[in-house]
């Protein structure tokens, strides 16, 4: 599992790579909500796993935070110790997000 879970720390680090050098005028409505989607996704797992209730990742107003967001849920989610199906998810939501990005 500690190979799934690299796994899933190297894509979304990809990701937030790929996006962190973004100006805010690059971040588009749609952008920024794919990727703040991947964030909560990724919280939301943590919260199954862990056992707790949900709840809303916060939409700040400068979506440059948006990459810490992603990065920072993931690990949370990494830290739960999550069965493989779960980190699949995980990745799968990653992967969906770099399409639409």
């Amino acid at each position: 599992m500690a190979d799934d879970a690299g796994q899933l720390v190297r894509a979304v680090d990809r990701l937030a790579d790929h996006v962190g050098h973004w100006t805010a005028s690059r971040w588009t409505a749609e952008r920024a909500q794919a990727v703040h989607a991947l964030a909560q996704r990724l919280a939301d797992l943590e919260a199954r796993v862990t056992g707790r209730a949900p709840r809303p990742v916060p939409r700040l107003s400068n979506d440059l935070a948006l990459p810490d967001q992603v990065r920072v849920t993931a690990l949370d989610l990494v830290a739960a110790s999550p069965p493989p199906d779960v980190l699949q998810t995980a990745l799968d939501a990653v992967a969906e997000t770099r399409r639409l990005l």
